[in-house]
């Protein structure tokens, strides 16, 4: 396990959390002691870049590229008004470099065992093993699993 996945694991240890989210910051990757982690999980190539919003939830053996963000899709509109409820990353799932997965309302769940590929805007919930891609994400394909 590299340090930056340390990071992400000691980020809810209660002595060192503090410490260890401020660190990663400053390697680059903002993901608040709030989101849950499954075990396994990959902050790839240390995950320059990447933000995740704090009602995210990600399960295990989950890789995430430099670029990715999870986050709100209606930036535009005050945290209060907004009908954003969270984003749900299953088990397996890989997010390629730049991708963005944004939601504008309820819940959006990337299935278990999804790719999103680079750059994608996934703007939707996937189902189990889909291979998303494109501006808005369009599933592409399913992958053999």
């Amino acid at each position: 396990m590299d340090i930056y996945t340390r990071l992400v694991y000691a980020r809810q240890k209660p002595l060192i959390g503090r410490l260890a989210y401020y660190l990663l910051k400053l390697f680059g990757a903002e993901i608040p002691p709030s989101v849950p982690v499954g075990e396994g999980f990959e902050l790839a190539h240390g995950g320059f870049g990447v933000v995740v919003h704090s009602r995210t939830v990600i399960g295990k053996r989950v890789k995430l590229y430099p670029g990715v963000t999870l986050g709100r899709a209606d930036i535009y509109l005050p945290a209060d008004r907004s009908q954003f409820d969270g984003i749900v990353i299953e088990d397996d799932v890989i997010l390629s470099p730049g991708c963005k997965v944004l939601c504008k309302a309820g819940v959006l769940r990337v299935g278990r065992g999804s790719v999103i590929g680079a750059n994608a805007v996934l703007l939707e919930s996937t189902g189990e093993n889909e291979i998303w891609a494109g501006i808005p994400a369009r599933c592409v394909g399913k992958r053999d699993g």
